[in-house]
């Protein structure tokens, strides 16, 4: 394996590697899409949790050993193969189909086999390095051992034991990482690092406006269709904005100045956890935006004065809440001015779901594109004032 160098950058053979996660996102959209209510939301963000660690795990393995040289070229192909296998099997984890294979634990044991590969190529990686040795076996001791029996343990139950067993393994695994600490772990080039969570963030949001025309498929073109697009591409811009032009690039600067411990533990905070509230919140948009489009298109069923209802009229502007506090906690993390507006806005997104209810579907897709586009205008006024006062 070769060791990557400070201005390493990514390379091709991650983004190759990227494309299977954007069919896992676009099936925990089905998953949910499938039968809305919020446990099946909770399901579809558990699911969605642990494909995260699958991605952020070879998120910092390439940032240490090149991904398109060496032996760990070819672990990203088995990797690609075994994640799009748990892909397949995301629609029929809480309702598993008759025949075929038991969809439960194909996702469990694909998924056991990706955080396998991980730890044993991490330390074939590093030899000599007993400081990342002791942090790896750590690691599968408490954070891969214990989560992997209990989604085992879920398979044999249905319903909300199952969704509850995987929710205390999602609990154990992420909490595992705070206590094995960060000594051994290495964040070898900051630009590598935060360019890769910035390209996964537009993966999701990508997988919002795929959405948008799946919603939409089979159904006439019209203006309000049209309508309905603009609105959807216009939240999802404004989403873009916010992370690449207001808060994305400030952590990268923290990044960037800190070393050791300190930059592992950054990284981390903001990027492994914190940045998962983002994709997570894109998501539950997505899920709103998809039945938008659908309501909008399908003129036979609905009329265009029709509201979103239930989980997925939360969903539009919850998605946009689970995002904006994300954001603040970057923000927060980061070091960088108070993040006022994005904790005021997110919190009222979060509980905005009995007005979209009350409000046509397309109506409360404009107004919450155009409430995000203002925030972007707000927030980035608040930065240039932080950072005039700063000087």
């Amino acid at each position: 394996m070769v060791a990557t160098a400070e201005e390493h950058k990514v390379t091709p053979a991650e983004l190759f590697f990227d494309l299977v996660f954007v069919y896992a996102i676009t099936q925990v959209t089905a998953l949910m899409a499938s039968a809305p209510s919020p446990v099946r939301v909770v399901g579809g963000m558990t699911v969605l949790a642990l494909l995260w660690w699958c991605w952020c795990c070879f998120s910092w393995l390439g940032n240490v050993v090149r991904a398109d040289a060496g032996g760990l070229l070819g672990v990203l192909v088995t990797v690609m193969a075994v994640v799009f296998v748990v892909s397949l099997a995301v629609p029929e984890v809480f309702a598993d189909a008759a025949g075929g294979l038991p969809a439960p634990l194909v996702f469990v044991f694909s998924y056991g086999a990706v955080r396998v590969l991980h730890l044993v190529s991490y330390w074939i990686s590093s030899p000599g390095d007993t400081a990342l040795h002791r942090t790896l076996r750590r690691t599968a001791l408490l954070s891969v051992a214990p989560p992997f029996a209990l989604l085992l343990l879920g398979c044999t139950y249905h319903g909300t034991p199952r969704l509850l067993l995987w929710l205390g393994a999602v609990v154990i695994d992420y909490g595992g990482i705070y206590v094995t600490g960060t000594s051994g772990w290495r964040i070898n080039s900051p630009g590598h690092f935060s360019e890769r969570y910035g390209l996964i963030v537009i993966i999701a949001l990508g997988e919002s406006i795929v959405a948008m025309g799946v919603g939409m498929a089979g159904f006439p073109l019209t203006v309000a269709v049209l309508g309905a697009c603009a609105a959807g591409l216009l939240l999802s811009a404004g989403l873009w904005a916010l992370y690449f032009r207001r808060f994305g690039e400030p952590a990268e600067h923290r990044l960037a100045a800190l070393d050791g411990d300190e930059r592992t533990g950054f990284g981390r905070d903001v990027y492994t956890f914190l940045h998962l509230p983002l994709v997570a919140g894109v998501v539950l948009v997505a899920l709103g935006m998809k039945k938008v489009l659908t309501q909008v298109a399908d003129t036979a069923d609905y009329g265009l004065a029709e509201p979103l209802h239930g989980t997925v009229a939360w969903s539009l502007t919850g998605g946009v809440g689970v995002f904006l506090l994300g954001a603040a906690g970057i923000v927060l993390r980061s070091s960088g001015p108070r993040p006022t507006a994005l904790l005021v806005a997110g919190v009222c997104c979060l509980f905005a779901g009995p007005l979209v209810a009350r409000v046509p579907a397309l109506l409360a897709l404009a107004l919450l594109a155009l409430a995000v586009l203002g925030l972007v205008a707000v927030h980035g006024r608040r930065m240039r004032t932080a950072g005039v006062a700063g000087t």
